[in-house]
Formats: C-alpha cells, structure tokens, sequence
C-alpha cells in the first residue's frame, strides 16, 4: 500500500526495460559472461565506471554524463540481479529501492514528518540526530567512512569526524590559497617535492590517517562525543 505522505510513483518504462535487458543477458541462453559475474568481480567495473562518471562531470559533455550515468546504473541492477540470483538471503532491486526510499524518507522528517528544518543549515544540524536514530549499531564516529577511499578524500572526512570528537591534531602551520585552482597547484608541487625525494606522497597521507584514527579511537575511548558526523548521502 502506497504511504499518502510519499509523492505519487511514476512509470518507467525505459528503466524496466533495462531491467529485463540485464535479465535476459544473465538468464540460460543468454550471455555467458554476463552469467558468470559476481559482486567481487564486478568491483573493479564500479570503480572504473563511477570515475568515467566524475570524469565526465568534471570536463565532459551533457551527452558524456547521460552517457555514464547510465553505466553506473547499469552496475546497480547488476549487483541487484546477481543477489536476486541467491535465492532465499538474497534481494531485488525493488527492495534496493525500498530500502534507499525508506533512508531517504527518514533522513527528511522536515519533508515528510513534522520535523521544523526551513534552512539547509537547519537540516545540517539536525542531521546527526536522524542517522543516529537511524544507524543505532554505529558506536563509532570512524563507522561508515570507506576504507578504499581515496587518502585525500578521507583525509578530509577524518578531520570532519576528529573534530565530532574534539580531536585537534597537531599540524604544522600552511599558508593556504584562498581559491582551488592555487590550492590545487600547491598541493600538486608537494607532490612533486616528495617525488623528488623519493618519499610516495599518498602512502605518506595514509600513515597520517592512521594516526588520526588512533587519536580519535584514542578520543572515544575516553568518553568524548561519538556522533556519526553529518554527511547528507552516507
């Protein structure tokens, strides 16, 4: 039954289509590669697929975007078929859907509840609330940060969840531009810095994190806040 407070459901009959395509690609008769594909095998494809994506964001064409969306879909209802494939434990897209619909929902009590959010600072502050109501199981504001993230990004994610701690890791001090591009060029000549040297700058930042870890593991241990850090798709 259709919950009144949800928007009306529309048709898609391209998605179902693409659905049935996979379908038939991956049923007997069909493709025998397409067949014999697992989540882990699969794996190296998201990655790939999902930087065509970021790639084409960044410094393609509408048409590129259109043209990569479509493949991370693709991997999606893959994965979705292979688990619908398990049987018993296993799931279909439509309960992808339901899932992603029911975390969405929840996360929007200020959409589809009574919750009072006008601003998106509002919501940003009352986001931690909402996944920790949703996400009880986390006892950890490390929980939920992807450990094959590039070391730059989840640098970046680490010192968001440090500072939910009250971790204020030591640094040294950096003169940082006030716009990307510099940044960007800045960052780039550390790199080459470390290149000549001889030292490898992203397993370099990947020791650094680990000590962040430590410190902020280190942090919760000793009681301080532990909440899950407010990031609006995790």
């Amino acid at each position: 039954m259709t919950d009144p407070a949800l928007p009306p459901a529309q048709p898609h009959p391209q998605l179902d289509q693409l659905i049935a395509v996979l379908a038939h690609l991956r049923a007997p008769g069909g493709c025998a590669w397409d067949a014999e594909q697992t989540h882990e095998s699969l794996t190296r494809y998201l990655v790939e697929e999902t930087h065509e994506l970021i790639d084409a964001i960044e410094h393609g064409t509408p048409d590129d975007v259109l043209e990569e969306l479509g493949d991370v879909l693709y991997q999606v209802l893959f994965h979705a078929d292979i688990a619908a494939a398990r049987g018993a434990d296993g799931f279909t897209i439509d309960d992808v859907a339901a899932r992603s619909t029911a975390k969405m929902v929840g996360r929007h009590p200020h959409v589809f509840g009574d919750v009072v959010a006008d601003t998106a600072e509002a919501v940003a502050a009352n986001w931690d609330t909402w996944k920790r109501q949703e996400k009880p199981a986390r006892t950890s504001v490390l929980d939920g940060v992807p450990r094959g993230l590039p070391a730059l990004q989840r640098a970046e994610k680490l010192l968001g969840r440090a500072d939910d701690v009250g971790v204020a890791p030591v640094m040294p001090a950096v003169d940082v531009p006030d716009d990307e591009h510099a940044l960007g060029q800045l960052l780039l000549a550390l790199v080459a810095a470390a290149r000549a040297r001889g030292i490898e700058p992203e397993r370099a930042l990947r020791s650094a994190i680990a000590d962040l870890e430590a410190e902020i593991r280190h942090a919760e241990q000793n009681g301080e806040s532990a909440s899950p850090g407010a990031d609006l798709l995790d």
